[in-house]
């Protein structure tokens, strides 16, 4: 019997205009009524998934946002990690060479050098405005604060990013963790954030063991949490190599992907 679910968000629980249809909110708030434990994980920052998530999910679950870097709990913080300063300066010397956007989260607030198109995108998404400013103005703010990026988002040209992930994986993997949201999106983060170490955690709170969860994801990021869960779901949208990881395909996020899954598995 599964007692969790983890949903991701962006083309798994959201529909391609963003929206969770009216099926899949009463499937979700009939399984939470009679007690499955229903977590949103999201590369979403809390702040771009709260207005999605509250009306839908219990809002005294954690909800899980920045891939796993930032937990959010009943008005608290229960989990966070940062990439360090030196590293992000780094990357930051990096990328600044290449014909990407990049896009730094800090908790609740986000940060970019330039307002490009790829950053209009996601302010469209995200209704906390941006802070465009020099980005070493932005790190004096994080060294006063003693903060630094839950994630770093690099958006580009498909071919840009999976060149941009080469050269970073080969220079630090071990040290962060780095991959792909979407084709066009590389995510960087510390090397134990993780949409499955967030599940972990979780399952250690509420005494929940590995094969009765049930995760469900439709890209590169979602790739290890769909591995480990009890039964690992891929939307039908979801590229060939994450479909191919999942115990189970389901249909794509415009066809009530999430619904018919909970539907199949808890026999409603």
């Amino acid at each position: 019997m599964y007692k969790a679910v983890f949903i991701d968000m962006d083309g798994t629980l959201l529909t391609s205009h963003h929206a969770i249809t009216d099926t899949t909110k009463q499937i979700i708030q009939q399984l939470i009524k009679s007690g499955v434990l229903i977590i949103p994980i999201s590369a979403r920052p809390l702040h771009g998934m709260l207005p999605l998530t509250t009306p839908v999910f219990d809002g005294g679950k954690p909800v899980v946002s920045l891939n796993g870097s930032y937990i959010f709990h009943q008005q608290a913080i229960i989990h966070e990690v940062t990439v360090s300063l030196s590293q992000a300066i780094e990357l930051h010397e990096f990328v600044s060479t290449k014909p990407v956007s990049t896009m730094y989260y800090s908790q609740m607030d986000w940060y970019a050098a330039e307002n490009t198109d790829a950053i209009k995108k996601e302010q469209r998404i995200t209704p906390v405005p941006i802070i465009i400013q020099p980005f070493y103005d932005t790190v004096s703010g994080w060294e006063k604060l003693q903060a630094g990026p839950n994630k770093i988002l690099i958006a580009g040209t498909a071919a840009e990013i999976l060149e941009i992930e080469k050269q970073l994986l080969a220079q630090y993997k071990g040290q962060l963790n780095i991959y792909k949201s979407q084709p066009r999106y590389l995510e960087v983060m510390h090397k134990e954030a993780s949409k499955t170490n967030a599940i972990k955690l979780l399952m250690a709170k509420y005494g929940i063991q590995q094969n009765e969860i049930i995760a469900i994801g439709d890209n590169y990021n979602d790739k290890s949490m769909i591995e480990f869960a009890g039964m690992g779901i891929a939307m039908g949208n979801a590229p060939g190599e994450i479909k191919k990881v999942a115990n189970y395909v389901t249909e794509t996020n415009n066809n009530e992907g999430v619904a018919k899954a909970l539907k199949k598995f808890f026999n409603l």
